[in-house]
């Protein structure tokens, strides 16, 4: 089954809104902001206060519970860098401007019930968060939440709902294909056009009335305007400034949503390696808005309380009907397996320690051509995934695609939907120190453990898989509720 993704849509106009007063407290700072950011609501306080002059503040958020947060993943970090430090400090400068400035002005009461929705819909999250395990399901025909691969069954679940019910996008339609409303359906990339065309046709959350809408898409595609604008000899990276900064400015000027709030109820989308270094153009893009990106790197100032992780599928000839399932666990009879390209900082050492040298940890860097790479990955145990280039990997996927157990070797990588998904019951995480001892580890965990592990992956497979239409709690809603979590935490006073 290929999936359409092309839609082309044209633009109308919409009268402006009186200004608004944006008032928010940062991370408990007496400074004036537009927003605090925590990143996951399964740590918000069911007893916090939240006076009407403050911020919706909750603690940070790690995707890793035992690691400390990451400093670069401040709202506004503190950078080395004189020339990035001296943009988050005009930044900060112009937000405390702005905000003096709309003192005294008209209340915004359209903004204002937007805000009141939000503020229901974290009240009965935190109702969830309270109930805990103590609260019946909520009836759903579709699907409900349970079991160890979730950090928590009922308040996802009731979160969920409340997205379907609520959350509203408005899509942008200026700009015409190839650039905007248009992108890749196959290969690595292929999220970024699948979700596009989704978006786009969507009844559910798309809105074609602005003035009801939780997050403004921005639906340009990374993937397309360096396919059709990068030179690969003067490899001149100002393309991207050019056409992602000259979007910015057309919206912000005929539509009042991106300067009522600085762009942070505003979201871009993409799955190239370069989505986050795309962003740096538009420095409220970068610092404030909605980033959902597969490069999800800390490292790369990835922020896990306002940015998106969304994971990485090939989809070679754009066919989205995957064929799940593989040998049951007693009968696959690899330990571990892994092929792919020697490149990045993590794949050479893997290959240091295990290529050609063991039977049981099958390590290659070019698969022989009487082999299969998927019916390895549907016999094999667990399934090596470490990152290349960049942070992400569709093996993670594909691994789950083929009911083999990940290991993920990565550092600084946010993984998918890991606000809600409990990764540790369905894959296992190796540190590249680890490596030389990969063998122990694996032959280390019980025949029980893995059993165990191949039924989560089972379980789990659900919120990875694409669907035309989409299915309920799918990729496509996967994604849509990840963003829904970001617009949750931001309020924007009127």
């Amino acid at each position: 089954m290929r999936l359409f993704c092309r839609t082309v849509s044209y633009v109308t106009l919409f009268a402006s809104l009186a200004a608004v007063f944006v008032a928010v407290t940062t991370n408990g700072s007496k400074r004036l902001s537009f927003f605090s950011l925590p990143s996951s609501p399964w740590t918000w306080t069911p007893t916090i206060a939240i006076p009407p002059s403050s911020s919706f503040s909750l603690p940070p958020f790690s995707a890793n519970q035992s690691s400390p947060p990451n400093p670069k993943s401040a709202l506004y970090p503190h950078f080395s860098n004189p020339k990035m430090q001296k943009v988050v400090d005009g930044l900060i400068k112009d937000l405390d401007a702005e905000s003096l400035k709309r003192r005294g002005k008209p209340r915004d009461e359209k903004m204002e019930k937007i805000e009141a929705s939000l503020a229901r819909a974290r009240a009965l999250i935190r109702e969830a968060i309270v109930n805990g395990s103590q609260q019946l399901p909520l009836h759903d025909a579709d699907y409900i939440p349970q079991g160890e691969i979730y950090r928590s069954p009922s308040v996802f679940h009731r979160s969920y709902q409340l997205m379907e019910s609520l959350f509203r996008i408005f899509v942008y339609e200026d700009g015409e294909p190839p650039l905007f409303h248009y992108g890749p359906c196959r290969d690595i990339y292929s999220l970024e056009g699948i979700f596009l065309g989704l978006i786009e046709k969507n009844t559910r959350f798309r809105t074609y009335n602005p003035d009801e809408a939780h997050v403004y898409f921005l639906p340009f595609s990374v993937v397309k305007i360096l396919e059709h604008l990068f030179d690969p000899i003067s490899r001149d990276k100002a393309v991207l400034e050019r056409v992602i900064g000259d979007y910015v400015r057309i919206v912000s000027t005929k539509y009042p949503y991106w300067n009522r709030s600085l762009g942070a109820d505003h979201l871009m989308l993409s799955c190239h390696d370069w989505g986050p270094r795309a962003t740096w153009y538009v420095h409220q893009l970068y610092f404030t808005s909605i980033r959902a990106l597969c490069n999800a790197n800390t490292s790369e100032f990835f922020n896990p309380r306002k940015d998106v992780s969304f994971p990485e599928i090939n989809l070679q000839t754009g066919d989205i009907a995957i064929v799940t399932g593989g040998l049951s666990p007693s009968n696959r009879t690899i330990l571990a397996f892994f092929a792919g390209g020697y490149h990045g900082r993590i794949r050479p050492a893997l290959f240091q320690h295990w290529k050609n040298k063991d039977s049981d940890i099958q390590v290659y860097e070019k698969l022989p051509g009487n082999l299969s790479y998927h019916e390895m990955m549907k016999k094999s145990k667990y399934c090596l995934c470490p990152s290349g280039h960049e942070v992400a990997s569709p093996r993670i996927v594909e691994a789950i695609y083929a009911e083999c157990v990940p290991v993920l070797i990565s550092q600084d990588y946010i993984l998918p939907f890991s606000d809600v998904l409990d990764w540790n019951s369905f894959s296992i995480q190796v540190s590249v120190s680890e490596l030389p001892n990969l063998k122990k580890i694996l032959m280390g965990i019980s025949e029980g453990k893995h059993r165990k592990l191949h039924e989560a992956v089972k379980q789990v497979q659900r919120h990875f898989m694409i669907n035309d239409p989409p299915k309920k709690y799918d990729v496509f809603h996967m994604i849509i509720h990840s963003i829904w979590l970001r617009r949750l935490n931001v309020k924007i006073y009127g």
